[in-house]
């Protein structure tokens, strides 16, 4: 089995009249070795149910196929399904004309668990990866290809100039490390930034217990505080804080947002 080289997806994008959308994001991998590479990243195989989110013109569902597992394609575009399933369904991908913000994950795999692998549309990636950490407790692991900014933002940890509001809901629901770094020349058309790859793992539980302070009241406080990330805690929490939850808490009131780890803000959410 071929995956298409950039040639060759150019060609067929030309035989179907079609061009890359960016109102999509569409950026799609042309380069066999990283989509090969992907696919062995995500560590799938035969049995595994594997939901591609994106499939495009079939690049990685292509390499995914090669793996032995079974792969459910997600294509939002019109233009583009009717290619796809041309391309992958006579291989035994099943073609699902959807949008991923809104699918049905316990449909499509069956109620099985599975396996998020996408290269995501870099406008998307962010609410789409929370929205399935959150809602979608079939998927245990996702590999994600997005843009560097991003991959490297929730994957951050206290005190690394990217860590934020982002890093903290991943770490919420996951563990997340970025595997892998992608050049723009692997793309067509090129985009202006790199990409990393990111393994994300579901805990099996969150992170923080959920007896000892709401998920709601403590995004509530990351929220506040890095609504003005670059002000000490007793200044960007003013309008919240009670008196005494510093002390309480056990949290340095002078810190900065930034500075501070999930249970740190969980301390001053159950202080209050």
């Amino acid at each position: 089995m071929v995956t298409h080289t950039r040639r060759e997806l150019s060609a067929l994008l030309t035989e179907r009249g079609l061009r890359p959308r960016r109102s999509l994001g569409q950026n799609f991998v042309v380069d066999p070795n990283t989509v090969r590479k992907i696919a062995r990243l995500a560590a799938v195989g035969p049995g595994d149910r594997v939901v591609e989110i994106g499939a495009g013109l079939g690049s990685l569902t292509l390499a995914l196929v090669e793996t032995g597992a079974y792969v459910h394609a997600l294509e939002v575009d019109n233009d583009l399904v009717g290619p796809l399933r041309d391309v992958v369904e006579p291989l035994g991908v099943k073609v699902h004309h959807v949008d991923a913000r809104q699918a049905d994950y316990g449909e499509i795999l069956g109620g099985y668990p599975g396996v998020v692998v996408a290269n995501l549309p870099y406008n998307i990636a962010t609410p789409l990866v929370l929205h399935l950490l959150e809602s979608e407790p079939l998927i245990g692991r996702l590999l994600v290809m997005v843009q560097r900014e991003v991959g490297e933002r929730w994957t951050a940890q206290s005190g690394e100039e990217a860590f934020g509001a982002s890093s903290l809901r991943v770490q919420y629901f996951a563990h997340g490390e970025v595997v892998a770094r992608v050049g723009a020349d692997v793309f067509l058309p090129r985009p202006r930034v790199d990409s990393v790859l990111v393994s994300l793992r579901r805990r099996e539980r969150v992170r923080i217990d959920p007896a000892w302070v709401s998920e709601a009241d403590l995004f509530f406080v990351v929220r506040t505080a890095f609504a003005q990330r670059r002000k000490m805690l007793r200044r960007s929490l003013a309008g919240w804080a009670s008196e005494g939850v510093f002390e309480r808490s056990g949290v340095d009131g002078t810190r900065r947002p930034e500075e501070l780890t999930l249970e740190d803000f969980a301390a001053l959410a159950a202080a209050q």
